[in-house]
């Protein structure tokens, strides 16, 4: 194995780590038609929609001039965020793709020196790699949700994401391992 920096370890990690929140995201919500997508059961839940146009609004706010500006855009409504809009999914889906290059164009240009660099988010000062760890931590919240709404709408007809209830062994036996 090459040794690598802890610097360029940490932010290689990181991709893969957001690469992985985002395709369970999405493998969620691949499984939904338009209804179960918008479906919410009252006003006061999100849908799957509703969450991704809020993840997607958070990436565009946090990682747009990251090193130059408040994580927090005087441009961004975040409340509208969590309000049905009228925009399709391919649209959505659009802007959640164009969201998150931003973030991977970021990490993949991050340097070292960087990470101890001091950004804002809301006005509060955090090093980047706080800054990063804050949002690995938001988005897997809001991934774990995203999973959990697909699951619950699809009830008896989810199909598991990663190794299903009651097959652990025969994965284990298999030598078969389940991997972002």
């Amino acid at each position: 194995m090459v040794e690598k920096s802890i610097g360029l370890h940490f932010s290689t990690t990181l991709v893969v780590e957001f690469r992985k929140l985002k395709q369970l995201s999405e493998k969620a919500a691949e499984r939904l038609d338009e209804n179960e997508f918008s479906f919410r059961e009252s006003e006061n839940e999100n849908s799957v929609k509703i969450l991704v146009q809020h993840v997607a609004g958070n990436l565009i706010s946090r990682f747009t001039d990251f090193f130059t500006t408040d994580g927090e855009k005087p441009w961004r409504n975040r409340d509208s965020e969590f309000e049905e809009q009228d925009i399709s999914r391919k649209e959505l889906m659009n802007k959640w793709e164009s969201a998150w290059k931003i973030l991977f164009t970021l990490l993949e240009n991050l340097k070292e020196k960087e990470l101890a660099s001091v950004i804002k988010i809301r006005g509060e000062e955090l090093t980047v790699v706080q800054a990063l760890l804050r949002q690995l931590s938001h988005y897997g919240y809001h991934s774990g949700q995203i999973v959990q709404l697909a699951k619950k709408i699809k009830g008896e007809r989810w199909e598991s994401l990663s190794i299903p209830k009651g097959r652990s062994s025969e994965f284990m036996n298999n030598g078969k391992y389940l991997r972002g």
